[in-house]
């Protein structure tokens, strides 16, 4: 599986890379902040959702330390998706947040 740092991340964005970014928390936490631009797809919907996403497509997953995430990944690079773990998770963000 492949993993970016929070910081990894950040850097990216503040060179005005486009990231497409899917938090998989729930509805609570996400409603705490999320990183501007990241789409919410809370971990348990992820498999009924996969019509909504590209396999084309890379994608950075976020969740609250990098776990649900990492579970995320393995099972969408598993469906063919090119994905990459935010490790450290929202608890490691030091960026803005909406």
């Amino acid at each position: 599986m492949k993993e970016m740092t929070t910081v990894e991340v950040q850097q990216k964005l503040d060179n005005g890379e486009t990231l497409h970014m899917i938090d998989v928390r729930e509805d609570d936490e996400v409603a705490a902040g999320i990183i501007p631009g990241a789409i919410h797809i809370p971990l348990g919907e992820v498999p009924d959702r996969l019509e909504e996403l590209d396999k084309a497509t890379p994608y950075v997953l976020i969740c609250r330390s990098g776990g649900r995430s990492g579970r995320a990944a393995e099972f969408l690079e598993a469906q063919g998706y090119d994905v990459t773990n935010m490790v450290g998770g929202m608890l490691d963000w030091q960026g803005n947040v909406e």
